[in-house]
């Protein structure tokens, strides 16, 4: 007797033929690709890859630090990038352009807002204020000159977004206590570690009363 046996018709009917199986293994590839995909886009990449391309600039007035500023430009242009390419206002950072640092901190209608999440064009018409608005002249803000005295920062690239948050938090009224100080500035990261000082000079800003 054979100790050889026929394969049965229902083990050929098991295997996925050539076209099944290339048609697999590219979706499975697809799906890996995602998932390996680096995290380094930005916001404003990520909004436009999952949004219909626009094309096309058109005119915006931004008013910002008091003065009314006309740009050519994408819908899609960030408020950040509006600040930054098109009126040359550097001191807002750009720093992680995900929302999760706050060096690009800025005032809208009196609110703090980090600039990389919101687009230039929905901002028209209403009161922007950047780091450079805050000083009147030659004299500095209140928080600038705490900031100074307190020694609230080190390589300084942060600082601008610290300062701007720092003014709205007193204006909020949580500045009551270093604890709340530190939570409602949480939002904005100091990779040097200047934070005790940072707090030191939003406590005496709030102590005195002036933003």
């Amino acid at each position: 007797m054979s100790n050889h046996s026929e394969p049965t018709s229902g083990a050929s009917e098991l295997r996925p033929d050539d076209g099944s199986r290339r048609s697999f293994m590219k979706q499975a590839g697809g799906i890996l690709g995602l998932a390996l995909a680096p995290p380094f886009i930005s916001q404003a990449e990520r909004l436009t890859a999952f949004s219909k391309t626009v094309e096309g600039v058109s005119a915006m007035r931004l008013n910002v630090n008091g003065t009314v500023r006309t740009i050519q430009a994408e819908p899609r242009v960030t408020l950040l990038d509006a600040l930054r390419e098109y009126l040359d206002l550097t001191g807002t950072k750009k720093g992680c352009d995900h929302g999760q640092c706050g060096a690009c901190t800025v005032h809208i209608d009196g609110r703090r807002v980090n600039s990389c999440l919101t687009l230039a064009v929905m901002n028209q018409g209403k009161e922007i204020t950047t780091i450079e608005g805050l000083a009147k002249g030659e004299d500095l803000h209140p928080m600038q000159e705490a900031f100074i005295k307190h020694d609230g920062f080190q390589c300084g690239y942060c600082t601008p977004g610290q300062i701007m948050s720092g003014v709205a938090c007193v204006r909020e009224g949580h500045a009551n206590s270093e604890a709340e100080i530190r939570e409602y500035m949480s939002g904005n990261l100091c990779r040097c570690g200047a934070y005790p000082n940072i707090v030191a000079a939003v406590r005496e800003v709030a102590g005195k009363g002036k933003v």
